[in-house]
């Protein structure tokens, strides 16, 4: 195929994005996105971005578990293509929780599913201080699962529209790309590739929105090095540590289609199941309160469609940052890659 052939993508969220890094240096192309431009609302600007395939096993199948365990492999891959560094650590995540709450902590563990090689370790008080010494007394049970990891989703969204921009991507903000505009680009670009998420609902069978809801907090009185999340009944959390002290507290998920503002009670409940975890969050700045909906099919699997020039990735759920490099790279490989 010629390198002068011109791609249209559709939403400019994570699937988005990555298509475009992957695409930029051997074809024209023009991004389509909803929102105006600063108004970042796609699910992967609101995400956690951890990368969590162990943990995230207790849901999904083991094969899509798998899956996430390859594709993590390709994030350094895709942060070596931007101009500017992305906070990226694959150093493990920690599962903790309360002496009244082991059961939920043993129940976790007994729903883990074998990753090949990669196990959870159970780790006591002594290892747990030893993995996150500001943690050491408060928990004394836990799980190390030490193949997962993180990376900071702001940063890659503000360095990878830089970088598209100057390999001369065209990104075109407040383009509502419905059904009819999407036809309208097949006939004038060689391919279109739909990462349009909630966007894409109405032509697409069983998409839904499950709703996740997020604090970025500055808490220059907490350390930690990895990703914790607490096992609790009501509220389980995770705490997913960022540069410059900033953390990013969310529960994993709720079913809802609602896409206002969080509410008062998600927001207490975050922050005081965090306090539980690390008492210097009680001095934290909150810097954002943000709620967004994943979209997802009724088996939560991602799915790849092409009719014709046109190749549709949608229903990532809750595992956008954990599959999306694999994901689009099996929906572009075949054709354009």
């Amino acid at each position: 195929m010629s390198t002068q052939a011109r791609v249209a993508i559709l939403g400019f969220g994570l699937t988005g994005r990555i298509a475009a890094l992957m695409l930029a240096k051997r074809y024209q192309i023009s991004v389509f996105e909803q929102a105006e431009q600063g108004a970042e609302s796609s699910a992967g600007s609101v995400a956690a971005a951890m990368l969590a395939p162990l943990a995230e096993s207790v849901i999904c199948t083991e094969t899509l578990a798998l899956q996430g365990l390859e594709s993590m492999r390709l994030w350094p891959q895709i942060l070596a293509k931007l101009d500017s560094p992305v906070f990226f650590q694959q150093q493990g995540s920690l599962i903790v929780a309360h002496a009244q709450d082991r059961g939920d902590l043993v129940s976790f563990k007994q729903r883990l599913k074998p990753l090949k090689e990669h196990r959870a370790e159970t780790v006591n008080g002594a290892q747990i201080a030893e993995l996150e010494p500001e943690l050491g007394g408060v928990f004394h049970q836990g799980l190390y699962l030490p193949c997962e990891g993180q990376l900071d989703n702001q940063a890659f969204y503000q360095s990878s529209t830089t970088t598209l921009l100057k390999q001369g991507v065209e990104i075109n903000y407040g383009v509502h790309c419905d059904e009819a505009k999407k036809a309208q680009l097949s006939h004038s670009y060689d391919w279109v590739i739909d990462c349009r998420g909630l966007g894409a609902k109405v032509k697409c069978e069983g998409l839904r929105g499950v709703r996740g809801e997020v604090a970025r907090i500055y808490a220059p009185e907490v350390t930690l090095t990895r990703p914790v999340r607490l096992m609790h009944p009501r509220y389980p959390i995770y705490i997913a540590p960022k540069p410059d002290h900033q953390f990013v507290i969310g529960a994993t998920e709720i079913e809802s289609q609602d896409s206002t503002e969080i509410t008062v009670r998600s927001t207490l409940e975050l922050l005081s199941a965090a306090y539980s975890v690390h008492r210097g969050f009680a001095e934290a700045r909150v810097l954002s309160l943000l709620a967004g909906l994943r979209p997802a099919f009724k088996d939560n699997h991602p799915k790849i469609d092409q009719q014709g020039n046109v190749i549709s990735i949608n229903g990532l759920y809750r595992h956008g940052y954990l599959l999306a490099p694999l994901i689009v790279q099996q929906a572009l490989s075949k054709e354009l890659l």
